[in-house]
């Protein structure tokens, strides 16, 4: 190990060691300990609410404060009070049945128990949220964690850092900014669990280093999440949910509309009600309520791919008056695009902006076809009234999640588990699952006064016989 990589490794491995000790010496907090972190983790965010959103919107350049307080804020709130509403129940051992053919009198349980310290890689894009959301179950199964930000996050990583420990200690959860480096030694960390939010490239990477050490991962990757407009759904409507979704944060969320299947006389009508919409809701590209791209990489490789499908005779239809373009503030106003190249970057990678192609269909089989193509998404978003057009897209089209007649409020479901599937990633969390995803579920055999077994122990002769016989009839 070279000695730049020793400096960047070593403050992580103390942290690392600090918190399994500290996991060692007290290895399952009570209940009131954990509903107590988790109360301080929601002091802390209401404490710090106006410092929270100033440091994000100066990471992207602009950021709606709307959307940090809507999308940010708020998820981790409510969140925290969904899980102190329901942490004892998850908390309870479950009882098992016995198998009372082979084990008269004994027991069988299931007990959550703290895996010990878990690592969180952390995206920019929803920065707080997708910190403080897994940490709530983190900390509510009893756990420590360390998360690193991300080099987009700067200023929200050292608010984290420096004003954290007031409220949460370093031995419980400490967060590291990304100074340079950082990644690749946070992830070859030998925790006791790893999540990774972000790009299924670095998610591979991610995954390979884990298991140097054989570190159990949940990532939540990316993917091309389709709407699906169904014959006889209000269009106007349709287009109203889906282009909210596509337009909050710059298109800059893993789980909105990456493109949209219409049927092929609905086009021209759907293009109009999204111009009519994104006017209404902006008026100009430099509406305070539009959140800019978040660097000049990302914001160059959108302005590329528009160029690239442009050139291939896509149709590009920006949805504001002016210039469609501010790079002095990165910002690309909305744009539907039509007949985008099936070779291009955007039908081939995902979006993550502020870009919608509309696909024509003539039948649904279609479009289930050409979904089914390519990887599985994130999400799906069926639009339709019809229990059999409706049944036929969910058994067909497997997703990591799904949100009928509209798009991403699966996501804020406390109650619901999140995750991918296939390329879009694996495990889950939010909710029970999420809980029990950052517990060991342990199970434990109590063994009656008497045991059964002593029936079948050597010399083995005619009672061992009758058992066995009555045990596999």
């Amino acid at each position: 190990m070279q000695m730049s990589e020793l400096s960047v490794s070593a403050p992580l491995q103390q942290a690392l060691e600090q918190q399994r000790l500290a996991y060692h010496q007290h290895p399952v907090p009570d209940i009131d300990e954990r509903r107590a972190d988790l109360k301080a983790l929601k002091r802390f965010v209401r404490d710090h609410r106006d410092a929270l959103c100033d440091a994000i919107n100066a990471d992207y350049g602009h950021r709606s404060r709307h959307e940090t307080l809507l999308a940010e804020v708020v998820p981790v709130i409510t969140g925290i009070d969904h899980v102190l509403r329901h942490l004892s129940g998850w908390m309870r051992p479950q009882r098992r049945s016995i198998d009372l053919r082979s084990f008269f009198g004994a027991r069988n349980s299931v007990v959550p128990q703290p895996l010990g310290v878990v690592g969180v890689i952390v995206p920019w894009n929803f920065p707080l949220n997708l910190s403080f959301v897994p940490l709530t179950y983190i900390l509510a199964a009893g756990n420590r964690a360390m998360i690193k930000m991300s080099e987009n996050s700067p200023r929200l990583g050292q608010l984290l850092a420096e004003r954290m420990p007031a409220y949460l200690p370093h031995e419980k959860v400490r967060f590291f900014p990304e100074t340079g480096g950082l990644g690749p030694a946070f992830s070859a960390l030998p925790f006791d669990h790893l999540l990774f939010t972000g790009s299924g490239q670095t998610g591979r990477a991610v995954m390979a280093s884990a298991a140097r050490n054989l570190v159990p991962v949940t990532l939540e990757l990316g993917g091309k999440s389709p709407a699906i407009v169904c014959e006889g759904f209000a269009l106007q409507t349709a287009v109203e949910r889906i282009m909210v979704v596509k337009c909050m944060n710059a298109g800059q969320i893993c789980t909105t509309v990456d493109h949209v299947f219409v049927p092929e006389d609905s086009i021209t009508a759907f293009v109009e009600h999204a111009r009519s919409f994104v006017l209404k809701a902006y008026r100009e590209l430099d509406s305070v309520d539009y959140t800019s791209i978040i660097d000049q990489k990302s914001y160059d490789r959108l302005v590329a791919a528009l160029d690239e499908a442009a050139a291939a005779g896509a149709r590009l239809v920006p949805l504001l008056p002016g210039a469609p373009f501010d790079p002095v503030n990165r910002r690309i106003a909305p744009h539907i695009v039509l007949d985008a190249p099936a070779e291009g970057a955007l039908m081939q990678r995902e979006i993550f902006g502020p870009i919608l192609p509309v696909i024509g269909y003539r039948s649904l089989e279609q479009v289930i076809t050409r979904v089914n193509q390519g990887p599985r998404p994130l999400a799906v978003y069926p639009f339709t009234h019809d229990g059999g057009l409706l049944k036929s897209i969910l058994e067909r089209v497997m997703s990591g999640g799904v949100s009928v007649n509209d798009a991403l409020f699966h996501v804020a479901q406390h109650d619901l588990p999140f995750g991918g599937v296939g390329e879009s990633g694996m495990g889950h969390y939010h909710g029970r699952e999420g809980f029990e995803t950052f517990s060991k579920l342990r199970p434990i055999f109590h063994q009656a006064r008497f045991s059964s077994l002593k029936m079948l122990a050597p010399p083995y002769g005619r009672l061992a016989d009758r058992v066995l016989n009555f045990l596999t009839r």
